[in-house]
């Protein structure tokens, strides 16, 4: 019988601070637990990896020499792992000390429980709306695509996407569990299935967090813990690649799901809007780049 109680995995990208302080808050928070740590490096260049051999030289690292992609990389990790629990973790977040026991207390009471996410913060103690999300159909979807969720942020029809009808002090069952801190049961992944490697970055926890439920599972959103999830650290859509590659990630859901008739019917419209929203946020950013470069 496996004595492994948690396996928590983190996939890193040249954000080597970011990565000190959550590795030094994991292992606090893992300290009553038999666990282990896995750090999968997408080949930084800020000397990640030999922060990690020095300082932490008793985490798991694994270095690749070349970009594999979140999914890839953190399915690397799974492969390797043995815990009864597996942890899917942002290195640009912080746990707190109980953080780890309370989800593992929550899962076992919970037994339905595929997947857990917990209450997210910023560095500025803001809640994260996406610590509990809906499954993105074709309507929420094109609230979302066109910032209609987050111009009328309190709608629950428009910003159905992020929940606005559950209270963030609220434990509840939800559809979307965030990739930054996702709580998973080893029976549940692996009946639903490693992360899709389709998805190079962004959307591959919306993907598995459907493939849970349709395998019979519950996804909770459980706020009796907290962690700090400095966004856009790890990832960030600030440049052109990774907006290509957020609006990719829409069409390759879409196109999963197409076979649904609410999908099918509505997907004419959807691939149309996801690359015109593409297009724009492309426009945006080059006049952003152009402004700035004027002021300076």
């Amino acid at each position: 019988m496996n004595s492994m109680e948690l396996s928590v995995i983190i996939v890193s990208f040249n954000v080597r601070d970011f990565l000190k302080q959550c590795l030094l808050s994991v292992i606090k928070a893992s300290e009553s637990i038999e666990s282990e740590i896995f750090v999968v490096d997408n080949n930084s260049t800020d000397d990640s990896c030999d922060m990690v051999l020095k300082e932490f030289p008793e985490i798991n690292l694994i270095r690749n020499r070349v970009n594999s992609g979140f999914s890839a990389a953190n399915n690397q990790g799974i492969t390797l792992s043995q815990g009864r629990f597996v942890l899917l973790l942002n290195p640009d977040t912080i746990v707190e000390e109980d953080t780890f026991s309370k989800c593992i207390s929550f899962m076992l009471k919970h037994t339905d429980a595929g997947a857990t996410g917990v209450r997210m913060i910023n560095g500025e103690n803001r809640f994260l709306p996406e610590s509990k999300r809906a499954l993105p159909d074709p309507k929420t979807a094109f609230f979302k695509v066109f910032g209609l969720s987050y111009l009328f942020s309190s709608s629950r029809i428009l910003n159905r996407y992020y929940l606005s009808q559950i209270d963030s002090n609220e434990t509840s069952r939800v559809e979307v569990i965030s990739g930054a801190f996702m709580f998973l049961r080893r029976e549940a992944l692996e009946k639903a299935g490693f992360l899709d490697e389709d998805f190079f970055m962004y959307g591959e926890d919306i993907d598995l967090s459907y493939r849970l439920l349709q395998n019979g599972f519950s996804n909770y959103y459980y706020p009796g813990t907290q962690i700090i999830h400095y966004k856009g650290k790890s990832t960030s859509r600030k440049n052109f690649k990774d907006i290509r590659y957020f609006y990719k990630a829409m069409r390759i859901y879409v196109r999963k799901r197409i076979n649904e008739r609410k999908f099918y019917t509505f997907h004419f419209i959807l691939i149309p809007a996801i690359y015109i929203r593409e297009s724009l946020a492309l426009l945006n950013r080059s006049y952003q780049i152009i402004f700035n470069r004027r002021l300076k």
